[in-house]
């Protein structure tokens, strides 16, 4: 008890306070009512909050004990009589009686302003909780939270909440998504609902070890220095690529606010971009003018919650410790052995016995292969660590690294693609002298580097090395800048090992000659040398140009190339304008309908009755036979020009030429005559789609038309996972052995 009403208001508040509570306000209607319930009797009763208190009498009230409340976000009002009016919910309506018209005028106003408010503030909560990364605690996973940091965009359970306070305004702004109903604006619910907790760990939590992640129960120490370390010390954040340059972020953050990219601005106000930096622009002066100028909404609400806060100071990034002399996982000359369990490595001291350790496949950033002669192995790198995997054979290594890349590389991946990489490592890409960014894995081979973006919206490209390929490094940024053709492109890699092992690889790769296609070992045959020619310079410049192979060349341009590269194909002079490639790509379709006869006459029929057949399964056992059939010269080139168009039809969203359209062109190159028959022309097609699986061997998956770049419907030539739950060891140092997996033993899925 106080000794005065003051006293007991400081106490009533601090305590609050101190469980992360509002201070409760006046009661915003309150007074004698009679109930009827369902002999009438007088009551007292008051709207406190989102609630309607009832109490025995008005000492009751004051005193502040009460018989029940009734929830507002529940409950609807209608007036019954003269003086009455009832209150429903789903499980009671109660009936009231007031003691004037005034009476009832008022506590109807008051009660439907409540129930409106209530609704409002509730359906936050629910429109916020639709998503599945905001209906659990953005640090510790507490389930159902009820409290946001306004400016981190994390919704947070109320023990957070606590510590987030605890950082400052400054850092943190926690906000109900029950009781602060004026904050709740629609912009900001648009922006908890689209990005929220998902997109706000993927930049503040980016790389949290599984030792220091904070549970529901953890302690209130451990839960207070977990969220300094993430929010005021940055420690797991994933900085911006231009993170190293005040002028660059803000110059960035000027540009991004006047599109939709929330992501990237949470990325770059995360490295120190500032919301009160001078845009340059007379009209505009800072990033907040410039988003309402462009009419986004969700930037601007963003940009205004965060527009005098701090980020962590920026620390360019190196490795915890040397990870030439580090053994992270045991001691020096002790044998750890291990198992691949979906995307995890599983250590223990023998083979059966309980694990000692764990890796999370995810925290791999690069991959290299380190194989020498007799020698099969592949270093791991992950943000702290140096791994070197060996096996005994060229096989069993492709297995277990097979396995980590469908853990790691985004979207499905193409086994036969990934044959002979150098490299793989996730980098931020820049084009030319722009200063937008895309994290994608990068891979390098012979001759190549594959491209997959981490957004699967985006298309995977293809980038053809050559001698003349410039390539240089810039190691205090991690940089490596790369010129193909007309294309210039900035690789920014996460650790200075991952860029130079890269720049070291380049010069083998640039020096690598690569065929554009595939050929089944112990083939023998020729393609010709013009097809050849064309094969590669359409797949070097031109696989996005629009209606390849279908928008005609220039007809004496196209008689010169045809005339050329028949005598002399190498030097042949091929241009790489849009025009230039489709006078290459009619030089190539004139080629081999003048000067190729790919299928001889005297099979023409086996085709035609085979293309007929009904069953799928049936016609490409029997294509499979008819092309071994085939002269080998035949069969090299047809395969040769299959694969080419299998890889044109990848990237059909911008080319256009999907494989329909493909075997609408050259069905009258292969089949003369018969071009009209539509069998002929499905036939076509799957030579095309199932290219893999005729020519090469390789039996399909059954996610053939899940990769991107086909048209709707369209059919893929897949490989078989090769599954298997591959056994590992841990020898001295930071050396990992490979044991064959256990016959049987069947392993995660890609």
């Amino acid at each position: 008890m106080a000794h005065n009403k003051e006293v007991q208001e400081g106490w009533v508040t601090s305590l609050l306070a101190s469980r992360g509570q509002h201070p409760p306000v006046p009661p915003e209607q309150h007074g004698a009512l009679t109930m009827k319930n369902p002999r009438s009797s007088r009551v007292y009763a008051a709207i406190c909050g989102h609630n309607l208190w009832i109490y025995n009498n008005k000492e009751d009230f004051q005193l502040g004990v009460g018989m029940t409340y009734v929830s507002m976000n529940v409950a609807s009002v209608k007036q019954t009589g003269r003086h009455n009016f009832s209150l429903i919910t789903p499980y009671k309506t109660f009936n009231f009686s007031t003691d004037s018209l005034r009476e009832l005028g008022v506590w109807l106003g008051s009660l439907t302003q409540v129930i409106r408010s209530a609704l409002s503030c509730s359906e936050v909560a629910e429109r916020l909780w639709a998503s599945p990364w905001n209906k659990v605690c953005a640090d510790c996973g507490c389930a159902n939270p009820e409290w946001a940091s306004v400016n981190l965009l994390v919704v947070i359970c109320e023990a957070c909440a606590g510590q987030h306070r605890s950082l400052g305004m400054h850092v943190s702004k926690v906000r109900s998504l029950k009781l602060d109903i004026k904050v709740w604006t629609e912009p900001l619910i648009l922006l908890f609902v689209h990005y929220g907790n998902k997109a706000a760990n993927d930049v503040w939590g980016h790389n949290v070890p599984g030792a220091e992640q904070i549970l529901p129960d953890s302690s209130v120490d451990q839960r207070g220095e977990f969220i300094r370390a993430k929010y005021t010390k940055g420690r797991y954040r994933r900085t911006h690529p231009l993170a190293s340059s005040q002028k660059l972020l803000n110059k960035r953050l000027c540009e991004i606010v006047c599109g939709p990219n929330v992501p990237e601005t949470m990325s770059l106000l995360c490295s120190g971009a500032r919301v009160l930096c001078h845009s340059g622009d007379p009209h505009c002066s800072s990033p907040i003018s410039l988003a309402e100028r462009a009419g986004q909404a969700m930037q601007t609400e963003f940009l205004r919650h965060n527009e005098y806060t701090e980020a962590p100071a920026y620390a360019h990034q190196k490795p915890s410790r040397d990870p030439a002399t580090s053994v992270p996982f045991s001691a020096a000359g002790e044998e750890l052995h291990g198992k691949l369990e979906e995307d995890r490595f599983l250590f223990s001291q023998e083979n059966d016995s309980a694990a000692c350790d764990v890796l999370d496949l995810r925290e791999v950033i690069s991959i290299f292969d380190c194989s020498n002669g007799p020698t099969h192995a592949f270093e791991m790198v992950t943000l702290t660590d140096q791994l070197l995997c060996s096996a005994d054979t060229e096989d069993g290594l492709l297995v277990h690294l097979l396995h980590i890349l469908k853990v790691v590389l985004p979207g499905p991946i193409d086994e036969e693609e990934l044959d002979r990489g150098f490299a793989m490592s996730r980098v931020s890409l820049r084009e030319g002298g722009g200063l937008q960014h895309n994290e994608v894995w990068a891979v390098l081979r012979g001759g190549q580097v594959l491209i997959y973006p981490t957004d699967l919206q985006r298309h995977r490209e293809r980038l053809t090395l050559n001698p003349e390929t410039q390539y240089k490094i810039d190691s205090s940024e991690n940089t490596i800048e790369l010129v193909t053709g007309e294309r210039t492109m900035s690789m920014q890699f996460e650790r200075d090992h991952s860029c130079q092992s890269w720049h070291s690889l380049l010069k083998r790769a640039v020096t690598t000659e690569r065929k554009l296609y595939q050929v089944p070992p112990n083939t023998i045959g020729n393609v010709p040398p013009a097809i050849e020619r064309c094969i590669s310079h359409i797949t070097q410049y031109g696989l996005k140009v629009d209606g390849l192979y279908r928008r005609c060349g220039l007809a004496t341009k196209i008689s010169y190339l045809v005339e050329a590269l028949s005598s002399s194909p190498t030097t042949t002079p091929l241009e790489t304008d849009e025009e230039g490639l489709l006078d290459a790509a009619g030089a190539l379709k004139q080629y081999v309908r003048q000067q190729v006869v790919l299928i001889p006459e005297t099979h023409r029929k086996l085709w035609v009755e085979a293309a007929a057949h009904t069953e799928e399964t049936f016609r490409l056992a029997t294509y499979r036979g008819l092309l071994k059939k085939l002269p080998p010269d035949n069969r090299i080139t047809l395969n040769a020009l299959c694969g080419h168009f299998y890889i044109v039809q990848q990237y059909s969203a911008e080319n256009r030429m999907t494989a329909q359209n493909l075997a609408l062109v050259f069905v009258p190159t292969l089949f003369q005559e018969l071009a009209m028959n539509t069998d002929m022309v499905k036939l076509t097609r799957e030579l095309i789609i199932h290219h893999t699986l005729l020519f090469l061997n390789y039996p399909p998956t059954t996610d053939q038309a899940a990769e991107e770049g086909e048209a709707p419907g369209e059919e893929r030539s897949g490989f078989v996972d090769l599954g298997g739950n591959p056994g590992w060891e841990r020898t001295m140092g930071s050396s990992w052995g490979l044991s064959p997996p256990a016959v049987g033993d069947r392993g995660g899925e890609s």
